[in-house]
């Protein structure tokens, strides 16, 4: 097998022309201990360009031989050598450097996930200069966590506490935005000492692989951060059961978020799951319906609904529904296709083909529970791409919160419009879900914005906006939509232990076998 190897310049990196033949796919290998390396078994995986429908990339196809070299590897940049004898002001200048780097080469890292996913060059173009604030963050916090000084009920002695880090971390990343779900992960995992092994989606694994060569040049030291890629059930699940992985951080769907929860308490490990969600976005018949037309798109359109956010259930009040509706099509009627690149493409493609499927199955669905159709509903034809995974957006009234499109996560742009009468109501189907990941309202009334946001069951509220997030802001979700949160001080209280330790002041100890 013949490949071209994808060279990046970390200072200012030079943009290859795309490469169609096959014969010059780039290769992409593991990164194990400072180095980039075959797989043990030589074996690859094709990645293809979900605009075009064409392979441009091998990747390397990792197995239980991988992720032995990159966790051992990982255990000893922990235990030994420059990365625990670092202090943490040492850590956070190496992450404010890898902060610069990636604000250098953005644009670079943003091309290069484009093409594996499809997104929207200029929403991964700011998506990738707002990702180096991670390692800003984290990298300013990491001298900051503190210990406490314990006024204990016990004389003689003095007691105190110091965060330390977990140990090796192993994070599992989906498809849809694998370098700033990464980023989520890693940049609090480096703050508090952690070294990482990281394993992307076996769709989208060539960002990661560019990443990695930033955080190789501002210096981190060998082993401390791992690249291993491969299927979950090759790769991932031999990490979430080694012995010496002791957190496993991942964003994917439920089932697997379940199943990664039961194996890995088998190991008595740490998780962290951020497990997607059936969003509700409400909207009441006082709010602005101009903005909440254009929070209604943003919450289920943006990124063709490949987001774990999608507002998915759009909750309107019957007194505006049938006109909001009507609104909404009109918006949407005139959306344009095209190649991410394009400034002027408002809607990409979808990432995979499994997924495209997957859209297409629960849009029949729907019409068999007696949903209606009344925008979309079908892959969308885009000149020059015809083998592009375009779909349309897609809208459906008359829906039941019961109805399998309003409670299962579909994770593409397909809208379920559900009336409602009241606050009560609204709240009533607005939990009425297994998930609680995140939640819109739209209303000019402060009282009724701060009671709606008390009694929706999510992890996250906007008001009067949607999809707003920051690196100083915890994440993460309710009830099946996960465990822990990413982002803000709780994000990196994820990655650390509490140590307690006691020093007696006294002269003697009394009769040792009375506990005092």
């Amino acid at each position: 097998m013949t490949a071209a190897t994808l060279s990046l310049d970390p200072i200012s990196p030079a943009i290859r022309p795309t490469q169609q033949d096959s014969d010059q796919r780039y290769r992409y290998q593991h990164y194990i201990d400072g180095a980039f390396v075959d797989p043990a078994s030589n074996a690859w995986l094709e990645t293809s360009d979900p605009v075009t429908g064409e392979d441009w990339a091998w990747v390397a196809r990792g197995d239980a031989a991988d992720v032995e070299r990159a966790v051992t590897a990982a255990h000893r940049a922990f235990s030994e050598g420059a990365w625990p004898a670092l202090s943490a002001s040492g850590r956070g200048a190496l992450m404010r450097k890898l902060g610069d780097l990636i604000t250098e080469n953005a644009d670079w890292l943003a091309r290069v996930e484009m093409r594996d996913n499809g997104k929207l060059f200029a929403e991964l173009s700011m998506q990738m200069r707002y990702m180096a604030n991670y390692y800003y963050y984290y990298g300013g916090l990491a001298d900051k966590i503190e210990g406490t000084v314990i006024p204990t009920d016990k004389p003689g002695v003095f007691n105190y506490t110091r965060p330390e880090p977990i140990g090796v971390v192993a994070c599992i990343m989906p498809w849809n935005s694998p370098l700033p779900l990464t980023s989520l992960k890693l940049a609090p995992a480096l703050a508090a000492g952690c070294t990482v092994v990281l394993k992307p989606s076996e769709f989208t694994s060539a960002s990661l692989l560019e990443f990695v060569k930033l955080v190789e040049a501002a210096g981190f030291p060998k082993g401390v951060v791992n690249v291993i890629t491969g299927y979950g059930a090759e790769v991932g699940d031999a990490l979430i059961s080694h012995k010496l992985v002791e957190r496993i951080a991942f964003t994917g769907g439920p089932e697997a978020g379940r199943m990664i929860n039961e194996k890995a308490a088998r190991h008595m490990k740490r998780v962290t799951l951020e497990l997607g969600g059936k969003s509700p976005n409400i909207v009441f018949d006082d709010a602005e319906l101009d903005q909440a037309i254009k929070g209604a798109v943003a919450g289920i359109f943006a990124a063709s609904g490949q987001t774990c956010v999608a507002g998915s259930r759009l909750l309107v009040q019957d007194t505006i529904h049938d006109a909001f509706v009507e609104r909404l099509k009109a918006f949407i009627a005139d959306v344009r296709f095209g190649h991410p690149s394009d400034p002027a493409t408002q809607v990409a493609p979808i990432s995979t083909r499994p997924q495209l499927e997957k859209i297409k199955s629960y849009v029949e669905i729907a019409k068999s529970e007696g949903a209606r159709l009344v925008a979309g509903g079908e892959p969308a034809s885009v000149p020059g791409y015809p083998k592009g995974l375009f779909f349309k957006p897609t809208i459906f009234v008359d829906v039941k919160n019961s109805m399998r499109i309003a409670q299962e996560e579909v994770f593409g742009p397909v809208l379920s419009v559900i009336r409602f009468k009241d606050e009560d109501e609204a709240v009533r189907i607005a939990n009425d879900t297994q998930f609680g990941l995140a939640a819109g309202i739209w209303t000019q009334s402060m009282r009724r914005a701060l009671t709606m946001a008390n009694r929706v069951r999510a992890g996250t509220v906007w008001v009067n906006n949607y999809r707003s997030t920051s690196t100083t802001s915890p994440f993460g979700g309710f009830k099946m939509s996960g465990v822990g949160r990413e982002g803000g001080i709780a994000g990196i209280r994820e990655y650390m232990e509490t140590k307690s330790v006691w020093i007696s002041t006294a002269t003697d100890i009394p009769n040792p076998f009375i506990r005092r």
